[in-house]
Parts: C-alpha cells; sequence; structure tokens
C-alpha cells in the first residue's frame, strides 16, 4: 500500500475529506475558507515526519505557501464584502481572488513551492497533494473568476508544466510538473462547464493514482531505477500505457476529455488556446516516450541485482481498464462522426 495507515492518519484523512465537503457546500465565502483552513490544518500532520528531514521541511514550505494564500483570500472576502457597490474595485478584487485560489492549487505562476514540496513527500502523499487538495480551490474559481485573467494562466501552466519537466530526473518533480500541465485543461474545463471538469478530474485522478501505486510498490522515486532494476515487461507495458494515457495520446482514455476540451475551445473560437495546449501535450508526450523508451532499450545486465514483480491483481485491473479502453474510444469515435 501507499502508507502503514493507523488511528491517526484515517482520522486526520476523514478531517481533510471533511474539510473539502464543508467548502464544496457551503453558502458564504466565511465558510469556504474556514473549510480550507480546516483542510489546511488537518493534511500537516499527514505529510509532517520527525524523523525524515525533507518531510518536515515540506509541512513548513506548505504551511507558510498555504497561509500567505489563505491571507490573501480573506483579504478579498472582506474587500469584496466593503466595496460591493464598486465596479472597478470588483475587477481589481477578482484578479486577486483568483491568485489566491491558483495559489493553493499549485498552478503557474505561483508554483514554485509545488515540485519542491511534492519532491519530500511521499507517493502517498503526493497524490493527495496532486489531486483532493485541488477540489476546493477550483470549485470555488468556478464561483468567481475572470475570464481573461484565466486564460493567461492556462497559457502559462501549459507552457511551464511541459517545459519544466524536460531536464527532471526525479519522478516526484516529473509528475509534479505533469500536474501543472493538467491543471491547464483543467482550468480550461472550468471555464466551459463544471460536468466537462467533474470528467477531466476523475479521468486524471484515476491516472494519476495507478502510476503513484505503481511507484510507491516498486519504491521508486527517480529516472535511472528504471534502468537499473530487473522489471517485469509486463509492469514496463503498464508504464506504457498509463504514461501515454496521461499524455492525452489518442486512442488512449487521457485522449477523451481532452477531445471534449479541445472540441468545445474550437467552437468557441479560441484556437490560439487550443494550439498551445496541444503543442504543449506533445512536449509532454516527448519526455514521457523518453523514459519508456529507455525502461524498455537500456540494458545494464551487471547492475540489475533486483528483481521485481507485482502480484496484485488490482494492478491488473486498472491497467486492463486503461488498455481497453481504446476501444471504447474508437467507438465513440464513430459515433460522434
Amino acid at each position: 500500500m501507499f502508507m502503514t495507515f493507523n488511528f491517526n492518519k484515517m482520522f486526520f484523512l476523514f478531517i481533510l475529506f471533511f474539510s473539502v465537503m464543508i467548502s464544496i457546500s457551503s453558502n458564504s465565502w466565511f465558510g469556504c475558507w474556514i473549510g480550507l483552513e480546516i483542510n489546511l490544518l488537518s493534511f500537516i500532520p499527514l505529510i509532517s515526519n520527525n524523523k525524515n528531514i525533507l518531510m518536515s521541511e515540506a509541512s513548513l514550505k506548505y504551511f507558510l505557501v498555504q497561509s500567505l494564500a489563505s491571507i490573501n483570500l480573506l483579504f478579498c472576502i472582506l474587500l469584496k464584502m466593503s466595496l460591493l457597490k464598486n465596479f472597478e474595485m470588483n475587477f481589481f478584487i477578482s484578479i486577486l481572488m483568483n491568485s489566491s485560489l491558483l495559489m493553493k492549487m499549485g498552478s503557474a505562476p505561483f508554483h514554485l513551492w509545488f515540485p519542491n514540496i511534492i519532491e519530500g513527500l511521499m507517493w502517498f502523499n503526493s497524490f493527495i497533494l496532486m489531486t483532493w487538495q485541488k477540489i476546493t480551490p477550483m470549485i470555488l474559481l468556478m464561483y468567481y473568476f475572470n475570464k481573461t485573467f484565466l486564460i493567461i494562466i492556462i497559457i502559462m501552466n501549459s507552457i511551464i508544466g511541459a517545459l519544466g519537466g524536460l531536464n527532471q530526473t526525479s519522478l516526484r518533480k516529473l509528475m509534479a510538473f505533469s500536474s501543472i500541465n493538467n491543471l491547464s485543461w483543467m482550468i480550461s474545463a472550468i471555464m466551459i462547464s463544471e460536468n466537462l471538469w467533474i470528467l477531466y478530474f476523475s479521468l486524471y485522478s484515476f491516472l494519476i493514482s495507478i502510476m503513484c501505486l505503481l511507484f510507491s510498490m516498486m519504491n521508486m522515486f527517480f529516472i535511472n531505477q528504471l534502468f537499473f532494476i530487473n522489471i517485469n515487461y509486463l509492469i514496463k507495458l503498464m508504464f506504457l500505457i498509463n504514461f501515454l494515457s496521461l499524455g492525452g495520446l489518442p486512442p488512449f482514455i487521457g485522449f477523451f476529455s481532452k477531445w471534449i476540451i479541445i472540441n468545445f475551445l474550437m467552437n468557441n473560437n479560441l484556437i490560439l488556446l487550443n494550439f498551445v495546449l496541444i503543442m504543449m501535450s506533445l512536449i509532454l508526450l516527448f519526455f514521457y516516450i523518453r523514459i519508456i523508451y529507455s525502461s524498455f532499450m537500456f540494458n545494464y545486465l551487471k547492475l540489475k541485482w533486483i528483481k521485481i514483480k507485482i502480484k496484485n491483481n488490482l494492478i491488473n485491473y486498472l491497467n486492463y481498464f486503461s488498455f481497453f479502453s481504446l476501444f471504447s474510444m474508437i467507438i465513440s469515435t464513430f459515433f460522434y462522426l
């Protein structure tokens, strides 16, 4: 499993789940802010560890960044309540509030804390930070966003997420920059429809969970471990399917939600935005394929003293689902035509 569960961890995970429910079901901005604060205070004990300096450092950085974003959000809420009829100030408040929420989810240009903190976490905590911790800020962003500002943020996320992962040797940092790139697609989905965002986020969380589970079971944190460890070719095939699906290569399941977003953006005449998203996804696919190609082709026989075989039916079923989604994509294409 990702981590050894005990009562304390389960308790904080429950509070983490409960805090998101508070924020998304609240009918006031103060209720949303309280839910965010509970979320912060419940996630810190999950990632902190006195025996690991990197995890302690990551928890401190996370606390400082999230506290700063919360202060900005609270300031925006108070400002909005006091200057409700001033339309000129509303534009400034919307940008400031959007910036606070984008900082909370690790979006560019407020992304510098995100890869550094993930580098100090275990795979389970990284999975929570890349998926569950983005739910509340993104839903709050749906309530009050500035379209022009978000289009600029989408382009920045797409470019930084693609170019930032090119020279990374750490798998956690690589997944962090991949998350930043996927965030551009999620924000695009927010601008289109809430149901589309739910679809994209669900598929992204599913693929990320498989990748983090595989890396956790094999205790992998760096790319060169894929070359030095004697891995079964079926496991390498699982990596191939999930990496290509995460990059959005057709006809894998990860392309399905991106395909819908591309169609909506084309219908709304956002052709330049569509072009940037597609081109940056190609760069993302480039370094995914580079990892897979290297792990398949490099053969260090003298160095492979560790042999790994995964006997877990759940992993096999999840990967078979990703693989057989090829056929559903092909069928859906015919229906679309």
